[in-house]
């Protein structure tokens, strides 16, 4: 289990060149990103807005699974 063999430092050289070095690209990437979550983080901001006075909508979750029942697998199911 000695040191790392020549293949393992040149894999390692290509994934620093890549992040440090590769031309804008992955800074570029991360740019984009970071436009689209904050856009997404404002666009559900608005929807909790969405009263107009500035008030966050109150919201609930339910389950409307509740009361129906669904067919056991050895029922046939019928259309």
């Amino acid at each position: 289990m000695g040191s790392f063999s020549i293949w393992h430092w040149l894999v390692v050289l290509a994934v620093v060149l890549l992040l440090f070095g590769g031309g804008g690209k992955i800074s570029r990437l991360m740019g984009d990103f970071g436009k689209g979550l904050k856009n997404f983080k404002q666009g559900i901001k608005s929807d909790d807005t969405a009263d107009g006075d500035g008030d966050p909508v109150n919201r609930s979750v339910t389950d409307d699974t509740v009361g129906k029942t669904t067919p056991k697998s050895d029922q046939a199911v019928k259309s």
